[in-house]
């Protein structure tokens, strides 16, 4: 007869033929534990497991907002620079250099600087180089004068409509110097409205304005384009200036022309030297309003560019007086940097 399991006092079962384990009286004593783990703690060595199961460790890129991960390769900063640079080559530097090799290649033949030394010597040339530069200084200067005239007026005075008069002067910048011309040629002009007036309230056969067609009304038409282009800065450190200096200073007793001079003036120099250098540089090279005034003896270099290529067809000096404006241009806008860093605008 087969032996049945016996079942011992632990309440362990012992197969048959076997003998159960000693049995002692000793209670049962439970060993040490474990530590507890801290709260949010993980198994670092299971991590580290994981971790080399699937792969090495990425860290983010904090340059690249946290994208770009180890492993992918990260494009030189100087290679984002080459597609501009090839660009602007064959754009604008490719052109220049033509127009300076054509100017050192007369087609007549001789020396690399006879065009230059023929250029320079001649009377027309010297004479749209004082035209140019005294319009084109002239123009900064009522720029300046008038366009933070206009910005003291906007920023500081209140009256109706302030807002959109500051709207309209950022639409003003959008228009070409030609539309600003030829709107004073129908008021200034010779057969224009004021001269119509006048005919009509005196019966004259001819009206008194005829200054348009002069160096002045180039002066004017400039000053007339270019202003916003100086108060568009002006208005922008104006909208910065803390409005309390000016309390105090009204407080004290200081007359709205100290208040101007001795706190305005100084915030807004930065702001005019910016404004100035840039009409300055247009002045320079403006051609459009030269052309559509209808001034005849007033000769700048831009004209003067466009007369001997168009009429003349001697375009070696026209690349000569080119180079020449390009040179008074770019030293005037690095002055100006240099000027602008000492001063800390």
């Amino acid at each position: 007869m087969a032996e049945a399991p016996r079942l011992d006092v632990a309440g362990a079962v012992t197969a048959p033929g076997t003998s159960a384990p000693p049995h002692t009286d000793a209670p049962f004593t439970p060993g040490p534990r474990p530590p507890a783990a801290a709260p949010g703690a993980t198994d670092r060595p299971a991590a580290r497991g994981a971790d080399a199961a699937t792969g090495p460790a990425t860290t983010p890129d904090r340059a690249s907002g946290g994208r770009a991960r180890a492993g992918v390769r990260v494009v030189p900063a100087w290679l984002w620079g080459v597609p501009p640079v090839v660009v602007l080559a064959l754009v604008f530097l490719y052109p220049l250099a033509l127009v300076v090799q054509q100017s050192l290649t007369p087609e007549n033949g001789g020396g690399a600087f006879d065009a230059y030394a023929s250029v320079f010597a001649s009377h027309g040339f010297r004479e749209a180089l004082g035209t140019t530069v005294w319009l084109a200084v002239g123009a900064t200067v009522g720029c300046l004068v008038l366009g933070f005239a206009l910005a003291l007026v906007i920023a500081f005075v209140p009256f109706p409509g302030a807002k959109g008069v500051a709207k309209f002067i950022d639409v003003f910048l959008s228009f070409p110097s030609f539309l600003i011309t030829l709107a004073l040629l129908f008021i200034y002009g010779t057969v224009g409205m004021a001269n119509g007036v006048w005919s009509d309230l005196t019966g004259a056969a001819d009206g008194p304005f005829h200054f348009l067609a002069t160096p002045w009304g180039v002066l004017l038409a400039e000053i007339t384009y270019f202003t916003p282009f100086v108060m568009r800065p002006l208005l922008a450190a104006f909208s910065q200036l803390d409005t309390a200096q000016l309390e105090v200073a009204s407080s004290l007793g200081a007359r709205p022309a100290r208040i101007v001079r001795r706190v305005i003036l100084p915030e807004a120099l930065p702001a005019l030297a910016a404004g100035g250098s840039l009409v300055l540089v247009m002045c320079l090279n403006e051609f459009g309003i030269v052309l559509f005034t209808g001034a005849k003896d007033v000769t700048t270099l831009p004209m003067l560019v466009y007369g001997k290529a168009i009429l003349e067809s001697d375009y070696s000096a026209a690349c000569v007086v080119a180079v020449v404006n390009i040179a008074i241009s770019v030293g005037l806008f690095g002055l100006y940097r240099v000027v602008s860093k000492r001063a800390g605008a």
